[in-house]
């Protein structure tokens, strides 16, 4: 079993899957505890999202509990007083998801630090989740959302629309430890973001992307994108995701990179890398080389470069060209900065 998890979730009055809440998702469970849980559950073979009711939690936490499982089972007996619709994820094997709460609980897994991004398949997620009202009273399915407003209304409550999206904010599921962030709403579910990682007001991380921490993030991780260690990304700055026009091509940035201010990239850096602020690299354009002496070597098109350390990339102020020459110094992070104890 790849991963298991008990949700509680929220359902249009259609009987749709809108969100779902994971409390303590597990990778690789323990075969004793899955067992238990198949057995009260009654659960098919594959991946199956299993809804269940209340009254079944006591059952499912006397079994859990019998095979050794205390935690699951004290959340599970937790479940007993929920007025909202529960289910439990049995993941076998890592196949495109099916269902909603399959790829909730891959993207709850990625925020849990229990995978690391492209560590899962989320090919045709995108079709399996609703576009959503996240409101100051939580999912509403947008054709809902009229009839929920005057209920609201009439009741004498202003129902807030936080914002229409397909993807919720990841603090309302889970905050990973040691972490920072200055506006909430920047970083989705579904993103990874490492000890030490900081993300300012203006930094936005994607989900199936984020940092390897500590960084500094004042720029955009689009989907897909890793940051490593000790990075740094500049207000403004960018990555081009594999959503953002760069096809297949993975994007990475590596240890101990700075992307300066309003710069961005369209290949992946290596470690030590420098971008000047204000600078696109996208992967045909032209950059010439220079030795020690800055001298021209060669003229080359970006995607050459990729992955390869120690580069300082730079657009000449005189003539326009951008250039490239080897960094000898790693960006140096404020280590205070970085401490969220």
């Amino acid at each position: 079993m790849l991963s298991f998890a008990l949700g509680i979730g929220t359902q249009n009055t259609q009987g749709d899957w809108l969100e779902i809440y994971y409390p303590a998702p597990l990778l690789n469970p323990d075969e004793s505890l899955v067992n238990a849980a198949k057995e009260v559950l009654d659960v098919p073979h594959g991946n199956a999202a299993i809804s269940f009711l209340p009254e079944d939690c006591t059952r499912l936490a006397k079994a859990l509990e019998a095979a050794g499982h205390a935690a699951q089972a004290e959340l599970a007996e937790s479940l007993a007083t929920s007025t909202r619709p529960l289910v439990a994820m049995f993941m076998e094997s890592d196949q495109p998801p099916q269902t909603a709460p399959e790829v909730y609980l891959k993207l709850h897994l990625l925020s849990h630090r229990l995978v690391k991004p492209h560590g899962l398949d989320l090919t045709g997620m995108f079709g399996l989740l609703r576009n959503i009202a996240w409101t100051n009273e939580g999912a509403i399915d947008i054709e809902e959302l009229p009839t929920r407003r005057l209920k609201a209304r009439l009741a004498g409550r202003a129902l807030s629309v936080d914002c229409v999206d397909k993807f919720p904010k990841m603090t309302d599921y889970v905050v990973p430890q040691g972490i920072r962030i200055g506006d909430t709403s920047r970083v989705r579910l579904g993103a990874y973001l490492g000890e030490g990682t900081t993300v300012m007001h203006e930094g936005f991380v994607n989900f199936n992307a984020g940092t390897e921490g500590p960084g500094m993030i004042e720029g955009r991780i689009s989907a897909g994108v890793m940051v490593g260690k000790g990075s740094d990304l500049g207000g403004g700055c960018s990555t081009m995701g594999t959503l953002s026009g760069g096809g297949n091509i993975v994007i990475k940035v590596g240890d101990g990179c700075l992307i300066g201010a309003n710069a961005g990239i369209g290949i992946p850096l290596g470690d030590r890398c420098t971008v000047e602020a204000g600078l696109y690299i996208t992967a045909g354009a032209k950059v010439t080389l220079l030795d020690e002496k800055n001298q021209e070597v060669d003229t080359v098109a970006a995607r050459e470069l990729a992955g390869q350390d120690d580069l300082l990339l730079r657009r000449n102020s005189q003539n326009g060209r951008i250039e490239c020459l080897t960094n000898k110094s790693a960006v140096a992070l404020n280590e205070a900065l970085h401490a969220h104890n």
